[in-house]
């Protein structure tokens, strides 16, 4: 990876899509065609059994699929070390006792218990439960990234090719109706030959002080670089999408705020916000993040259900105090970049650029361009897209949720 100067050109992924109603063509061609591939495949003869590895956020992110598919998925076997979490995907899936482990150590030297295994532990915990489970003929959806070292990444797929298993990495952007519909239209020809993407994921000021500057990704050591944690799937969308292996890559990036530097003087010595003095001021207190803008909301699940697993306000308060994500986001160890951007060139010679950004008011919320030969998408990464023709010099305005249909399912992207 080669450090290039800053470029002026990266665009302004902020501006609102503009739709002019009187050049919006009504979706009729697209629409028509793209309906006529959608097939609804049949559930199995019964349904898959699924054992979890971390019934964390992610882990039970997954899940809840078998809540919301009971014919396709059912949860048999669980194994998280936190008796909280534990017990209540227990409760939740009816998992039989035999079942439920505190270690999936424990749980891999039982003879093989269901069709597939969910693997969501902490990013530098993947390769080990992967390999023993696919030595053990497991299929595996691994939480991304697949690991955090290329070698890493070589034994996991040492072990999957030579025990042929099924084996998927949750890279859950492309399943989104969004990112699937912009996939169709590519691959139906619509906007000819891709020649560049533009991509933007503003991860948010909040969102980025709870997870990369409080959190449990706030440290390359202990996890790996921002970039691979928060926007790996934005990678694999770049050549999802485009079809063709890249060939170069170039990038730059740093942490710019959230450092002792930057520390208003005022706050003094104080590392904690509820003992802060200036807490009013600041847009990163953790009592404005968890309980301002949270609790008092009525919001008792993610992000504060990852700060204390008994969401009231004396556990959150206690929580706060006494843990990692009521720190001050001037004085915590954190060394992960809040911004980055990524250059890539594709072996079909086509181009692409992706800009990850901490300090935005959008969380998660992709602003993607791509810029073909006939003509070119614009997304908001939720339900408008964008199309327009080169030939017709029309637009198209597609809401992915009324052309794909929706689903109950959603959370980390």
């Amino acid at each position: 990876m080669s450090w290039i100067p800053k470029m002026s050109w990266i665009p302004a992924f902020t501006d609102k899509i503009e739709h002019p109603t009187d050049k919006i063509e009504q979706p009729n061609p697209i629409v028509n065609l793209l309906k006529s591939k959608q097939a609804i495949p049949s559930p199995p003869p019964r349904p898959i059994t699924v054992s979890i590895v971390g019934a964390g956020q992610r882990g039970s992110g997954y899940a809840y699929y078998a809540i919301l598919e009971p014919q396709w998925a059912k949860v048999v076997a669980v194994a998280e070390p936190v008796d909280i979490r534990r017990n209540r995907m227990v409760k939740l899936y009816n998992i039989p006792e035999e079942n439920v482990f505190k270690d999936w150590k424990e749980m891999i030297e039982r003879p093989k218990l269901s069709d597939a295994v969910v693997i969501a532990t902490l990013d530098d915990l993947h390769v080990e439960p992967a390999v023993a489970f696919a030595n053990k003929k497991y299929n595996i959806l691994l939480e991304k990234p697949m690991a955090i070292t290329v070698e890493g990444c070589k034994k996991i797929t040492k072990a999957v090719t030579e025990n042929e298993i099924i084996f998927a990495v949750g890279h859950v952007l492309r399943y989104t109706p969004h990112n699937i519909l912009i996939k169709s239209i590519i691959d139906s020809g619509f906007i000819g030959n891709i020649v560049n993407i533009q991509h933007m994921e503003p991860v948010g000021f909040w969102h980025f002080a709870h997870s990369y500057v409080r959190g449990n990704w706030r440290k390359e050591e202990e996890s790996c670089f921002s970039l691979m944690t928060k926007c790996c799937h934005d990678i694999d969308l770049m050549s999802y999408w485009n079809n063709s292996p890249c060939v170069k890559i170039s990038s730059f990036g740093n942490l710019v705020h959230f450092n002792s530097k930057n520390k208003p003087k005022e706050a003094g010595d104080v590392k904690n916000c509820l003992e802060c003095k200036i807490e009013p001021t600041c847009p990163y207190s953790a009592k404005k993040i968890y309980i301002d803008n949270c609790y008092k909301k009525g919001v008792v699940s993610w992000p504060v259900n990852v700060v204390t697993d008994i969401p009231d306000i004396e556990n959150l308060t206690n929580a706060l105090k006494n843990g990692p994500y009521g720190r001050c986001v001037y004085e915590c160890d954190n060394d992960v970049a809040d911004n980055q951007v990524v250059n890539l060139e594709f072996a079909n010679g086509s181009t692409a650029n992706i800009t990850m950004i901490a300090y935005t008011e959008s969380i998660c919320q992709r602003k993607t361009k791509i810029f073909g030969t006939l003509g070119e998408i614009e997304g908001d990464g939720l339900n408008t897209i964008m199309y327009y023709n080169f030939l017709t010099r029309k637009k198209e305005l597609l809401k992915p949720s009324e052309i794909l249909g929706v689903n109950n399912l959603g959370g980390h992207v």
